[in-house]
């Protein structure tokens, strides 16, 4: 699936994140332990920052400045909704060319959805984009090699993708971070969270 197929399915399922079904709790307890590797408090950008707000919640009230980005027009609609005042960018990841750093990067059950092929680029793109000693936690499949799927999980066409966890290693440690955790969350599930500090 092309980013624009992904970004169509997620425009039907927007409501769903920002309904009261919504588990909120999802990843706070994994962005709280990522904020004790904090230096400084100042910018931060969730990436696939969808409709829900819980972690722009918990950056602000944790004394961040953030921004959010997402493919979706409809999640950020929902998104600038919640968050008159923050501000959002409609974009690809994989080509959206940030232009600043940040002391705080989150890409929660999101960068999955890149597709294979550019996965090690925005891995990158986003540790690069880190303020020296800036955190990046993010999520991947827990594989040790390439590995992608389409399914209708969610009752729409959606597509995952990991590079494998080697290569993540990898590719921090080339983009000058260091790895500080790495934890198979929610075993024997195959979902992974990463904390990445900028050395």
């Amino acid at each position: 699936m092309e980013p624009q197929q992904v970004a169509a399915s997620y425009d039907r399922l927007a409501a769903r994140w920002s309904g009261p079904q919504f588990d909120r709790r999802n990843g706070i307890a994994q962005h709280e332990r990522v904020i004790q590797f904090t230096v400084r408090r100042g910018t931060a950008l969730d990436v696939g920052c969808g409709s829900s707000g819980r972690i722009i919640d918990l950056l602000i009230e944790r004394g961040f400045e953030p921004e959010g980005v997402d493919l979706s027009s409809e999640m950020l609609r929902l998104a600038r909704s919640r968050h008159p005042h923050v501000r959002f960018h409609l974009a690809d990841i994989c080509t959206w060319e940030l232009s600043k750093h940040y002391e705080f990067i989150s890409a929660w059950d999101s960068i999955w959805h890149v597709p294979l092929s550019s996965q090690r680029a925005v891995l990158q793109k986003l540790c690069t984009a880190l303020s020296p000693g800036g955190v990046f936690i993010f999520t991947t499949g827990g594989v040790q090699s390439p590995d992608e799927r389409r399914d209708r999980s969610m009752g729409e066409p959606m597509y995952h993708a990991a590079i494998g966890i080697p290569e993540v290693l990898q590719t921090i440690l080339q983009s000058g971070c260091t790895c500080c955790h790495l934890e198979y969350d929610q075993y024997p599930e195959s979902h992974v969270y990463v904390i990445a500090q900028r050395i």
